[in-house]
């Protein structure tokens, strides 16, 4: 009888279903003894593949051990596992609420528009299914593994307070949040409403020769070392003849002041509502809505 008012919940992520963020997070969720623990995520890293999916061909779900939940491995993107995951293909009832994440690294900014995390939610969210993103802004030197448990834990309040609404009926359907936590998320200062702001790492390409194919960048726009998912990700043998090149960052932009990533960077726990559209500026659009009608149509131009 205790079970039959538990609210569900599936966790997905982009790090892949091994990843510590996404361990911590079903970790402090089972540890509550209050929800069903469900989690159907990527077998592997799928780090910055923004919401693509797969299309042309089956993926496949292996049954995974993770205590206390019910887990599955998707040969497939974020996007895929989410959608997998509330289509009562595999499993029998549409959970009351997606969580994706921790990701390791935040999702501030333009890189919203990039990360696989915030495509987890987003996908269960045009599916009618209320989501949040979480991303913790890892920081190497001064991060470690226990902050994805403190990371989780001060979500607690916010993911039982979402149930909440949603139990009450009174949750808001046209949007989804995205969730980042503080470097230092042991001394957070607590949740601030923010907005999308227009942060951005820039960039950049260089040539590398072929012992350098292990580097790759990091969820956390870093660069590591790891031969293993170089030879993950290469989908075609690369003849000696053709040049091989990696990104690296050559800058970083913040943004304004009063959006999500300099709200981070001040400590606090930033909540920014979001959505699935992708509306320009008002003053672009009224530019555009002076400057539409004086382009002229010439009947020859569909032939150019």
């Amino acid at each position: 009888m205790e079970n039959i008012h538990r609210p569900t919940i599936m966790v997905t992520n982009d790090d892949g279903i091994d990843a510590p963020g996404l361990r911590a997070l079903v970790r402090v969720l089972v540890s509550t003894d209050r929800y069903n623990v469900q989690v159907c995520a990527p077998d592997s890293e799928k780090s910055a593949v923004s919401h693509g999916i797969t299309w042309r061909h089956p993926i496949s779900a292996k049954r995974v051990h993770i205590d206390g939940a019910t887990a599955f491995a998707v040969c497939g993107t974020p996007a895929d596992s989410a959608s997998l995951g509330i289509s009562k293909a595999l499993f029998p009832t549409i959970s009351d609420l997606v969580v994706s994440g921790i990701n390791m690294g935040s999702n501030c900014g333009y890189h919203i528009v990039y990360s696989g995390t915030v495509a987890g939610a987003r996908e269960a969210f045009l599916n009618g299914v209320p989501s949040v993103s979480i991303s913790y802004d890892w920081v190497g030197g001064k991060s470690n593994v226990h902050d994805y448990t403190l990371a989780a834990e001060a979500c607690l309040p916010i993911i039982s307070a979402i149930l909440d609404e949603i139990k009450n009926r009174n949750y808001p359907h046209r949007c989804f949040l995205n969730i980042d936590l503080p470097t230092d998320v042991a001394n957070h200062k607590g949740y601030k409403l923010t907005k999308q702001g227009t942060s951005i790492f820039r960039m950049g390409w260089t040539q590398v020769t072929s012992n350098m194919q292990g580097e790759k960048m990091a969820s956390n726009m870093t660069m590591e070392f790891n031969s293993e998912a170089s030879a993950e990700t290469q989908t075609s043998p690369i003849s000696p003849e053709d040049p091989l090149f990696r990104r690296e960052v050559i800058g970083i932009e913040h943004g304004d002041n009063d959006t999500d990533r300099r709200i981070l960077q001040e400590g606090y726990i930033t909540v920014t509502p979001l959505g699935a559209l992708s509306p320009a500026e008002k003053d672009s659009h009224a530019f555009f809505q002076n400057w539409l009608p004086n382009v002229v149509v010439h009947p020859s131009s569909s032939s150019l």
